[in-house]
């Protein structure tokens, strides 16, 4: 049973959810809607169905289907980025259109209600006696000759199985033999004798759905080659199902003979009825053979077969399957697929890809594992972040997660339904990167486009634009950027007007702003307006009881890239990861455990101590043990901060390289503790 979450409670959702949970196969995860009295929000509510106001909660729940009903383009390419692979998006054009076929089915399936009603009536009214059974033996249908011969009451034949009212019925057997039984005869309990025909049921997919069997009595046999079962109307609704269905397909008959064609046939081939019918199945083919008849002499459907059709050439893909009913062929139905159309939505969907991971930042908090004090602090820090206007510096070691944070503040702040803009200042050459950053107008330069172009900043107007490796801007280019952080304005290249944003800055650097302000790398005023709101990053060393949680989530991470049955990670391994310096932080844990699970047998399922990548194992729990030397020809400021320097090393040593730890021994707070660690330039990696 196919699970399907619904997007959209409008009209043309509320009319899919009707349609959806009328089906046997499908299971209507949820229905979501911003709009709280929306239409379709409350019959799911009366079909016990559950309702959310957002989609992203559900997107990983097993969700075999996703119809996106809402009309609205980024609803479905936030959909389509945030899906499973194995999820299926029905784009809202689509769901749209599978709403109005299905009201057209609907006043189909009304005409059809009233010919079986009339088939009923007719059935009722003839004198042969007619029973139909399900797969589980139950009656389904008796009509009225069938109650007089048989001397039961239809009430008594409904819902019960059929043996409880005719004991030596054959039609269980009918079921089991999938075998028609002609002109059998069989002695009723009421003492009548009669001439049955007993034929099993089988649909159009070749599957078995029950058995029907037709009597009279013995009497009336000369009379049995006059009635015949009317099959007209059942092959005028499969015609009007087939015609009414927007795929184009093709039925031929056991000898190749074009016997059905649709509309959606015709629009991709061009080639009508009086083309078709009656013609050999090769008939439509420009380029290539034909697959029904292929179908025909082997008996086995073919699917994704490349060829031209039409007098047009047209370009398809097609898939054909063989109608088999009693174990005989009767003939091959094929769907055919329009590959530019194919190609055209490849193209979309690649563009509505990458315009999503341009514009849109894809984490939030809840990505950021991590529950040890250090990184506690840094996520508090950060949501507090969120929620004001200030510029955020996020500082740390390369592969900490400083991008994570940046996606994360602004999906919680009150700009996150507008542009998110990523911009690495040291990817971009420095020739271009201010009319990249700012836009330039039209001439502005050799090669400027007509009309000139706006900048990252201005794309970003609203939104928010994170600005990594800020450290690397040359002093031009910080004076540039001084000037919108003071003004909140920007001049594009060639251009004198000034442009007005509105645009929050995150910042992010893994250099020692403060020594590049001592070495005149680093504009010190621009240092302040970026410091507003400093966020430090722990390293993973500082924080090694999140390690357990990391690896796992990667474990995930890989079986999902890999296809990989990877469970966790032995107590042996996982002691050796504890005792690693990890300089590149998570990211070089990613590469470790991606290496490990890349060499793994592929019926193992914990990474073991042999798995892991060499590495360079440091003794944990160490204490540097330094006396300091009292120098008495020295100013008394130099000996106190020398002092300070060394007592300060001691402590972060003894506690492990944890500066939390080290801090609240210190009776200093964290961020004093960062200033004095990066004034004195004390690092772990240069006491081990």
């Amino acid at each position: 049973m196919k699970r399907v979450l619904i997007v959209g409670a409008g009209k043309g959702g509320s009319v899919l959810l009707k349609i959806l949970y009328a089906a046997k196969r499908m299971q209507i995860a949820a229905v979501i809607d911003i709009n709280k009295d929306a239409n379709g929000l409350k019959i799911a509510e009366r079909y016990n169905i559950p309702t959310d106001s957002s989609w992203k909660s559900w997107v990983d729940k097993d969700i075999d289907i996703i119809v996106e009903a809402t009309g609205e383009d980024h609803v479905l390419r936030e959909l389509l980025e945030n899906r499973n692979r194995d999820t299926v998006i029905i784009p809202g054009s689509v769901a749209y259109i599978i709403s109005e076929l299905f009201n057209e089915k609907e006043s189909l399936l009304n005409r059809i209600r009233l010919q079986m009603n009339n088939q009923e009536l007719i059935l009722n009214n003839i004198r042969d006696g007619m029973i139909v059974i399900n797969n589980d033996e139950i009656v389904q249908f008796v009509n009225k000759s069938a109650e007089s011969i048989v001397g039961h009451k239809k009430k008594e034949f409904k819902g019960k199985n059929i043996r409880s009212i005719i004991e030596n019925t054959r039609l269980p057997e009918v079921l089991r033999s999938q075998r028609r039984e002609v002109n059998q005869k069989l002695f009723l309990e009421n003492g009548k004798k009669v001439i049955t025909t007993r034929i099993p049921i089988i649909n159009a997919d070749d599957r078995l759905v029950g058995a029907f069997a037709v009597f009279k009595d013995i009497t009336e046999v000369m009379k049995m080659a006059e009635e015949n079962t009317d099959l007209n109307e059942i092959k005028k609704m499969l015609e009007a199902i087939i015609k009414s269905s927007d795929e184009a397909i093709t039925v031929v008959d056991e000898n190749g003979v074009g016997l059905i064609i649709n509309p959606a046939y015709t629009r991709i081939t061009g080639l009508k009825e009086i083309d078709v019918i009656g013609k050999p199945a090769a008939t439509d083919i420009s380029e290539g053979e034909s697959m029904h008849m292929k179908v025909l002499k082997t008996r086995r459907a073919v699917r994704g077969v490349r060829m031209k059709v039409g007098p047009g050439k047209k370009d398809v893909l097609v898939n054909v399957a063989p109608v088999i009913v009693d174990g005989k062929i009767k003939g091959s139905v094929g769907v055919i697929h329009d590959v530019s159309e194919i190609q055209t939505l490849t193209t979309e969907l690649k563009r509505a890809r990458q315009i999503i991971r341009n514009l849109e930042a894809k984490y939030t908090f809840d990505d950021i594992i991590g529950n040890s004090q250090e990184m506690k602090l840094a996520l508090e820090q950060a949501k507090v972040g969120a929620k004001t206007p200030a510029t955020v510096l996020l500082r740390g070691e390369s592969g900490t997660g400083k991008e994570l944070f940046a996606h994360a503040i602004h999906n919680e702040s009150d700009r996150k339904h507008n542009k998110f803009i990523r911009v690495n200042c040291a990817a971009i050459a420095e020739s271009i990167l201010e009319s990249e950053l700012f836009g330039y107008e039209e001439g502005a330069f050799s090669g400027a486009k007509h009309g000139g172009k706006k900048g990252l900043f201005e794309e970003a107007n609203m939104g928010s634009i994170f600005l990594d490796e800020i450290g690397e801007l040359s002093l031009n280019m910080q004076a540039k950027l001084l000037r919108v952080l003071q003004e909140n304005e920007i001049v594009r290249v060639g251009g004198t007007d000034p442009v007005f944003l509105n645009v929050r800055i995150i910042a992010a650097t893994n250099i020692n702003l403060e020594k590049a302000i001592m070495n005149k790398s680093f504009r010190e005023d621009l240092y302040y307006r970026l410091n507003r709101l400093p966020i430090f990053i722990p390293s993973l060393y500082e924080r090694l009881n999140d390690l357990p949680e990391l690896i796992q989530h990667i474990i995930e991470k890989v079986n999902q890239d890999y296809g990989r049955n990877v469970q966790t990670v032995s107590d042996e391994a996982l002691s050796i990861l504890r005792n690693h310096r990890w300089k590149g932080n998570v990211r070089e844990l990613e590469n470790v455990i991606g290496r490990a699970m890349i060499y793994m047998d592929m019926n193992e399922e914990i990474i073991k101590k042999e798995h892991i990548p060499e590495l360079q194992i440091t003794a944990s729990g160490t204490t540097v043990k330094e006396s300091i030397q009292m120098q008495t020809d020295r100013p008394l400021q130099e000996a106190v901060e020398q002092y300070e320097k060394k007592y300060i090393s001691n402590v972060f040593n003894r506690n492990n390289f944890n500066k939390t730890r080290t801090a609240k021994e210190l009776n200093i707070s964290i961020r004093n503790l960062y200033y004095k660690m990066d004034k004195y330039k004390i690092e772990k990696d240069s006491m081990q």
